[in-house]
């Protein structure tokens, strides 16, 4: 059996069910952006989802055009009914598909932002030259992305999947261990593509709470390529997550307030010289 070939089938609902866990790193990220330089400025947002953090750029730039991209129609589809449409500041907000493994700007932006997709485009760092050439001069690149594939979360979920019982269905379809680099060699590529850079990191101790927290977020997200890969066998499937599940509880045990799940992330904003 072969990984999904067009990668993971996303499921919006599972997605938002932490939303307000996943929407701080974007706004902790906006809160580091310089003013744009267009009255009615150009955004872009690489791999919008259903939307819901899509919309903070309307309220921070409120007259500006922003098109939201992303590859998984059931994401886009979310997106444009709940937030398409003029924004209440006289701006407004599209949302298109878009591979952003291919993905070439066609038009300048002011604005090319992302939140928590890169991790899912390998190669992303030879895609930065393209479209910081499509920024307008003093325009902004901004990114977030996780990283944190040695914390248990992910480390457990592919050490079950190298086991003898899983590795013929799952091998080479979780993230690799690469598909994030360290904060200095965005720096560099960054700076040396002209651009003033600012990158940092953040780890967030999320309190989540219900039964098997842990395992409920990381359904939305980073599992979301084995749960694809054992689709169309859903005893095999099953089985799989129960046996992360389990490794999940002793890793991110309950406490009486909740289960903690600490959650390191990558951030950037470059600007572009005017």
């Amino acid at each position: 059996m072969t990984p999904h070939p067009t990668g993971p089938s996303w499921d919006p609902a599972q997605y938002l069910r932490h939303a307000g866990h996943r929407a701080r790193p974007f706004a902790d990220l906006l809160a580091r952006v310089p003013d744009l330089p267009a009255d009615r400025p150009r955004i872009a947002d690489l791999g919008c989802g259903p939307g819901n953090v899509t919309v903070l750029l309307a309220d921070r730039w409120p007259t500006a055009e922003i098109t939201g991209y992303d590859n998984s129609a059931e994401m886009l589809d979310k997106a444009a009914v709940e937030h398409g449409g003029p924004t209440p500041g006289g701006g407004r907000l599209d949302f298109r598909h878009a591979d952003l493994r291919t993905w070439t700007p066609s038009r300048p932006y002011d604005l090319i932002v992302s939140n928590a997709a890169l991790h899912w485009i390998p190669g992303h760092l030879d895609a930065f030259s393209a479209w910081l050439d499509a920024l307008t001069p003093g325009g902004t690149f901004a990114f977030q992305v996780p990283n944190n594939l040695d914390a248990p979360l992910h480390a457990l979920m592919r050490e079950l999947a190298a086991t003898d019982r899983w590795k013929s269905r799952l091998a080479g379809v979780l993230r690799a261990e690469d598909s994030v680099h360290t904060p200095g060699v965005y720096l560099d590529r960054l700076t040396r593509l002209g651009c003033a850079a600012d990158v940092w990191e953040t780890t967030y101790f999320h309190v989540l709470a219900g039964e098997d927290p842990v395992l409920d977020w990381v359904k939305g997200t980073g599992l979301r390529p084995a749960l694809t890969a054992l689709a169309d066998d859903p005893e095999a499937r099953d089985t799989f997550v129960t046996e992360y599940r389990d490794l999940l509880r002793t890793a991110y045990p309950s406490a009486p307030y909740g289960t903690v799940l600490p959650f390191r992330r990558l951030f950037a904003v470059a600007r572009k010289e005017e």
